[in-house]
C-alpha cells in the first residue's frame, strides 16, 4: 500500500515537471529576427538615361513604397553595360528622398530584358516571432529557471524601435576616430573652467 502511494506521488511530481522553466541562464531564448523583403521595378532606357515615362514611374514607385531610412536602393544592370546616365537618374530620384545608392544589388528573380535596368529596394523588418510565450509557470520553479516569457518585452521593444534592422544582423562599422577631436573638447572645457 505504501509502495503504491509513493509511486502515485512520484508520478504526480514528475508530471508537474513538464512545465518547469528550462532556461537557467541570464540570456533570453527570444531574440529579434530580421526579415528582408526586396521590391523591384524594371525601367526602360533611352539615349539619355531612363526613359521619361519610366522616370515618372520610378518616382511614383518610391512614393508608394514610402522610401526612407533603413531602406537600401540599388541598381541591377543584368548582363547589360553599366549606364552612368541611368545611375544618375536613379540617384537623383533617391536623393530627393534622402537616400543613396548601394554598391551592389541583391539577387532578384526573373531576367532583366535588354535595354532595361532593375531598381531594387531592400527593406528589413525586425520582430520577435516567438513572443509572448506563457508556456511555463513559476508555481513549482525548483531549478531556478527563467520564465518562458523572459526577455520578450526587452527584445520586442528593441525590434520595434531600431531605426535600421540591419544593424541587428551585422552592426555598423565605426568611422575612423579622430584622436584630436576628443583632445580639442577637453582643452575647450579646461579653458572655459580654468582647470588644469
Amino acid at each position: 500500500m505504501n509502495k503504491a502511494i509513493f509511486l502515485i506521488a512520484a508520478s504526480v511530481t514528475l508530471a508537474g515537471c513538464g512545465t518547469l522553466p528550462t532556461n537557467t541562464s541570464l540570456y533570453s531564448v527570444h531574440q529579434p529576427v530580421v526579415e528582408r523583403t526586396n521590391y523591384a521595378i524594371d525601367l526602360a532606357l533611352d539615349n539619355s538615361g531612363i526613359a521619361s515615362a519610366d522616370q515618372v514611374r520610378l518616382n511614383d514607385w518610391f512614393d508608394v513604397l514610402g522610401l526612407g531610412y533603413g531602406d537600401r536602393v540599388s541598381i541591377d544592370y543584368g548582363d547589360g553595360y553599366v549606364s552612368s546616365d541611368a545611375a544618375r537618374d536613379v540617384s537623383a530620384a533617391a536623393a530627393r528622398r534622402g537616400m543613396m545608392i548601394a554598391d551592389t544589388a541583391p539577387t532578384t528573380p526573373g531576367v532583366i530584358a535588354p535595354g532595361n535596368i532593375r531598381v531594387v529596394v531592400a527593406r528589413s523588418q525586425a520582430s520577435v516571432p516567438s513572443c509572448p510565450d506563457w508556456s511555463t509557470t513559476h508555481e513549482n520553479n525548483y531549478n531556478g529557471g527563467n520564465h518562458s516569457n523572459y526577455g520578450c518585452a526587452s527584445n520586442s521593444n528593441l525590434a520595434a524601435i531600431i531605426a535600421d534592422p540591419e544593424d541587428l544582423v551585422r552592426g555598423r562599422e565605426s568611422g575612423r576616430l579622430d584622436r584630436n577631436s576628443g583632445k580639442a573638447a577637453v582643452n575647450s572645457y579646461k579653458t572655459k573652467t580654468g582647470g588644469n
